[in-house]
């Protein structure tokens, strides 16, 4: 059977030194690892997928990113366990992400759905799931 999922996803950003350390927490407690790492971005990969950010020079100047535009408003990734969740939900503010709907955590997608949203310093949000 071919893989299913995505192959890759690749975010650019502004400022990669000012969204980096985020990322790279938040990968590691989740299990991916380091996939590449270059001047201008880095990789994480999980099994055959991976996520790329990057400061590409590419990036046109303009308005800043905003999730709530025509474009991505947010990645969901899984997490091994509730406990991951609640503990990325916890130490997120402690490695620059910041929490959304918190008064409605664990369940702001649902009474069925077990999942913390948070934010990054340049407005990306993920959604980590529990199975």
């Amino acid at each position: 059977m071919p893989p299913s999922g995505f192959h890759h996803v690749e975010i650019w950003v502004a400022d990669l030194p000012l969204v980096e350390p985020s990322w790279k927490w938040l990968f590691g407690e989740l299990g991916w690892e380091l996939y590449q790492d270059w001047p201008e971005g880095r990789s994480w990969r999980i099994g055959d997928a991976y996520l790329v950010v990057e400061q590409s020079s590419a990036v046109r100047p303009g308005l800043p990113y905003d999730r709530m535009r025509p474009g991505l408003n947010h990645l969901a990734v899984h997490a091994p366990d509730r406990a991951t969740v609640d503990r990325m939900h916890h130490e997120g503010p402690e490695h620059g992400w910041r929490r959304l709907f918190a008064s409605a955590y664990p369940h702001a997608g649902g009474p069925a759905h077990y999942a913390a949203y948070m934010v990054d310093a340049a407005g990306f949000e993920v959604e980590i799931v529990a199975p």
